[in-house]
């Protein structure tokens, strides 16, 4: 069982990125999925996820109308899409899978990706 983020780097605030989680050992859609990140000196926060439960999508209100989460069946792979990013989005990323979500409110996950870092600076 393995997830493998990707996509993260250097970008200018008010640019895009499209951060990317491939799945092996295991099917992604048969779970709850999500996204979190760890900026420097905070702790970890969800960022947005899918339920498995309800097929809702859900997001943190710091990123509603900027990211999008998205699932790819046939690739086995999670996307998210980020629009607008400002300097606060800056943190290593991190896909998740196996917990829960609703609103802005996220269970243990079980799997994790090893974090992709996004640094939004000029």
């Amino acid at each position: 069982v393995q997830l493998q983020a990707s996509g993260g780097g250097l970008v200018q605030p008010g640019g895009s990125l499209r951060l990317s989680c491939a799945a092996s050992g295991f099917t992604l859609d048969d779970y709850t999925i999500g996204w979190f990140r760890q900026a420097p000196g905070k702790e970890r926060e969800g960022v947005s996820c899918i339920s498995s439960s309800d097929g809702i999508t859900y997001a943190a209100d710091s990123v509603k109308g900027r990211f999008t989460i998205s699932r790819d069946n046939a690739k086995n792979t999670l996307y998210l899409q980020m629009n607008s990013l400002k300097p606060e989005d800056t943190a290593v990323y991190y896909c998740a899978a196996g917990g829960w979500c609703h609103n802005s409110d996220y269970g243990v996950f079980g799997f994790w990706g090893q974090g992709t870092l996004v640094t939004v600076s000029s």
